[in-house]
């Protein structure tokens, strides 16, 4: 049920050639037609870490909406009629495919040139319960591309690469790309707010290094309601013992909190992991019969009054200073 494994060193250097292939892919044609008549790029994200990026990347030049209101799950989430005429109205859209497959669905049909799938712009790997025992190697195979960019989020993948500065990094250059591709004129702009944002995605990895990879923590293990994050703890050599798997509404078994207690005392865990959007009440009554604390380790799937921070880099450091004081240093 684990990942006690590092990640391929092969992983990195294909990301660039992996985004730009999907780039090719990304848009077709001429740059998007503006269809919202205010002179900027309409812009459709399927979640806030899609709406994040568009937002920060686009500038004053897009004008960005979210599939994916505050405080909705968004493994959820059902696309409604209006929503996709919204897409259909669009000059672009921001998704992930493997993590809404409604999304997934609606875009599919969509009648708009820019589509943005991040899984292309990134290597995927298979985290979590569902890869049955210890996490199994990944395939780095791309598989076939297709009009779209659509050829790397496979069933079993782990969606939830923003969760690693890094990955989410290689991400974001990706989408500034395609954003320069779909409005030319403002190429100059995207170019330079991606770097801005690829900058700060830089410190905040050291920042977790520091404070994770290079330091002697009492324990490397940390249990969370659902395996969110698999690519944070293999970038920072740490081990995720998830509850549930990579859905976060399944329901675990009575032999996997049984063994969850008796992991948590054997690798000294102190804390269960809990998070804003879904029942807390699993991961409670676990951390209540084997004398554990509880806390929030977020994963950014959106941002409502409850979240601890107002923007991705916030809850990010919010999340980093749960996990330094729940596995304390030795």
């Amino acid at each position: 049920m684990n990942i006690r494994r590092l990640i391929p060193a092969v992983a990195l250097p294909c990301a660039v050639l992996l985004g730009l292939t999907a780039l090719t892919a990304c848009g077709s044609g001429a740059a998007a037609g503006k269809k919202n008549g205010d002179g900027k790029l309409d812009v459709v994200a399927s979640f806030y870490p899609m709406q994040f990026l568009a937002e920060q990347i686009g500038g004053s030049h897009v004008s960005v909406s979210n599939l994916t209101k505050p405080g909705v799950e968004p493994h959820d989430l059902e696309i409604s009629a209006k929503q996709t005429a919204q897409l259909n109205d669009a000059d672009a859209v921001v998704y992930l495919k493997g993590l809404q497959p409604a999304v997934d669905a609606a875009v599919k049909q969509a009648d708009l040139k820019t589509k943005i799938d991040v899984s292309a712009l990134t290597t995927m790997e298979r985290h979590g319960n569902e890869v049955g025992g210890h996490a199994a190697a990944h395939d780095h195979t791309t598989g076939d591309e297709s009009h779209d960019g659509h050829s790397h989020a496979r069933p079993g993948d782990d969606p939830h690469i923003w969760l690693d500065p890094v990955k989410y990094a290689e991400v974001a250059k990706g989408v500034g790309a395609a954003l320069a591709k779909a409005d030319p004129a403002h190429a100059a702009d995207y170019k330079k707010n991606t770097d801005d944002v690829v900058t700060k995605l830089g410190g905040l990895d050291k920042e977790y290094a520091d404070a994770l990879k290079n330091k002697a923590l009492k324990s490397r293990v940390f249990i969370t309601t659902h395996a969110a994050f698999g690519y944070l703890a293999e970038r920072y050599g740490l081990t995720e013992e998830a509850i549930n798997g990579l859905d976060p509404e399944s329901e675990p078994s009575p032999a996997r909190i049984k063994d969850l207690q008796k992991m948590a005392k054997a690798d000294g865990v102190s804390t269960v992991f809990y998070e804003t959007l879904v029942s807390d009440k699993t991961a409670k009554t676990l951390a209540s019969d084997a004398a554990l604390r509880t806390d929030v380790l977020d994963p950014l799937e959106g941002i409502t009054d409850k979240s601890k921070g107002t923007d991705y880099f916030s809850v990010m450091r919010s999340n980093l200073t749960a996990l330094t004081t729940a596995l304390g240093t030795k």
